[in-house]
């Protein structure tokens, strides 16, 4: 287990000027990200990117391959958003992370010094993210095995096009089912995925939608095309084998447990601080304003 750690631990850097820049609401002053009531301080983020910018050779190598300080900032404030939805995850769910397990998950990514070498975080920051993956693939690995999402889908070829169907879709009725009639080759009707067997689909805005609620989103910028759906069923199955996980490697249960924090993210509330840019629920992460990844509709009255 945890044999992708090393991976995970690739973190950016960014200039104090993103921080310090102006634009900022009354409510976020202070604040990189407030988590429901809970605020991330702007200066926990600035620590951490002081030490980042102390490694200049990596702060280097990163700008060489076009990430530029906008993008690092919002790397570093989505990484406090998802800890704190996966620290409250872990209270509720009882799932705990000893020491000894941040350092047996380090050591077989070649250890805390091979660690600090791959990363611009320090330690302490270090161990925070390797329990925060510890915990998500704790919490897929109790979901997971019997997790099953039915949808009805339909295929869009640009934004707008994907905005408007999902709105159709979401109101249901005759226009949905016209909606569907009309793109016999492009849609589908009362798809299942399960989890174990389909973990891509799994860490999509798919199966983080409860029951009745309407998304677009775009799988594959590169590619083009756009997903429309509306979740009509999900279950979990408490018969299933609780080992039915083990077939899945830890990337696709660390990337399935955090995609599993869509309703707690969206029950408490992520407010970014627009310095920084917004919080695309669609995949789970700070972008900048305008460049979400697709959008989650409100549910119908």
């Amino acid at each position: 287990m945890y044999k992708q750690v090393g991976r995970a631990l690739a973190v950016m850097a960014t200039v104090g000027a993103v921080v310090s820049g102006c634009g900022t609401g009354p409510s976020q002053v202070g604040s990189a990200v407030i988590v429901g009531t809970t605020s991330v301080p702007l200066e926990q983020v600035q620590s951490r990117l002081d030490v980042a910018l102390g490694k200049t050779d990596a702060v280097g190598q990163l700008a060489s391959s076009g990430v530029g300080p906008p993008e690092i900032a919002r790397d570093v404030v989505s990484a406090a958003v998802t800890h704190d939805l996966l620290a409250r995850t872990a209270v509720a769910e009882g799932i705990t992370v000893s020491d000894a397990d941040v350092d047996a998950a380090l050591q077989q990514s070649g250890g805390a010094d091979a660690a600090l070498s791959q990363s611009l975080y320090d330690l302490p920051a270090i161990r925070e993210r390797v329990r925060d993956r510890i915990i998500a693939i704790r919490h897929a690995q109790r979901i997971v095995p019997g997790l099953t999402v039915t949808a009805d889908l339909i295929a869009a070829d640009t934004r707008d096009d994907a905005a408007a169907k999902a709105r159709v879709l979401a109101a249901g009725g005759p226009a949905a089912d016209a909606l569907f009639a009309q793109n016999p080759e492009t849609s589908r009707r009362s798809m299942s995925y399960q989890a174990v067997r389909s973990p891509e689909a799994a860490s999509t805005v798919l199966f983080g939608l409860p029951v009745g609620r309407t998304a677009y989103f775009q799988p594959s910028p590169q590619q083009g095309g756009w997903i429309v759906l509306r979740v009509t069923d999900r279950k979990v199955d408490p018969n299933a084998d609780p080992n039915g996980a083990a077939s899945l490697g830890d990337s696709d249960l660390a990337a399935i447990g955090q995609r599993l924090l869509e309703p707690l993210a969206e029950e408490v509330g992520v407010r970014v601080n627009p310095r920084f840019g917004v919080w695309d629920p669609v995949s789970m992460r700070v972008v900048a304003a305008n460049q979400e990844g697709g959008a989650i509709l409100p549910l119908m009255g």
